[in-house]
């Protein structure tokens, strides 16, 4: 989740960026993994819409996690249009189509390919190398995605997270 922060902060006057939250990868109630409690992100798979919301509401504020967030629905329409699950990134073009379609999670998942794609684009940002592991925050369930401005956003029902 750093690196896609971090590409946040640099990008974020030059593209539109939103994470949606399609469904936990690892709930307690299923397949539950050991850096999920190590992290303390431990939910069991909603069942409702208010579930959804309120696990996606909790870790946003548990975690500072500062960017633009919505909820899929219950039918799971954006992970079925942009097959997110567990996670997955895209980047959409100012006409609506995809520039980049990122490999599934969480072995082709690549955020520093989102991040030559910006630079390519919109100029290369530097930055020191981090200091510990420790200061990373924890892995997201979720999938994200950059749009070059003026780019429509998902057409998937997201809720926005309040």
């Amino acid at each position: 989740m750093g690196d896609v922060v971090q590409i946040y902060e640099d990008y974020k006057n030059h593209a539109d960026f939103l994470t949606v939250y399609v469904r936990e990868a690892h709930p307690t109630d299923e397949w539950q993994m050991k850096s999920n409690v190590k992290d303390d992100v431990c939910y069991a798979q909603p069942k409702t819409l208010e579930q959804r919301v309120a696990i996606a509401n909790d870790f946003t504020k548990r975690f500072k996690f500062p960017l633009p967030f919505g909820i899929d629905d219950m039918s799971n329409a954006a992970n079925d249009a942009y097959a997110a699950w567990p996670e997955r990134l895209y980047i959409i073009d100012e006409s609506g189509h995809i520039a980049y379609r990122g490999g599934m999670g969480p072995f082709h998942y690549k955020p520093a390919e989102v991040r030559d794609w910006l630079a390519a684009r919109y100029g290369a940002v530097k930055h020191e190398a981090p200091k510990s592991p420790a200061d990373a925050a924890p892995a997201s369930t979720a999938g994200a995605a950059a749009a070059a401005p003026g780019a429509p956003a998902m057409p998937a029902p997201a809720v926005p997270v309040k």
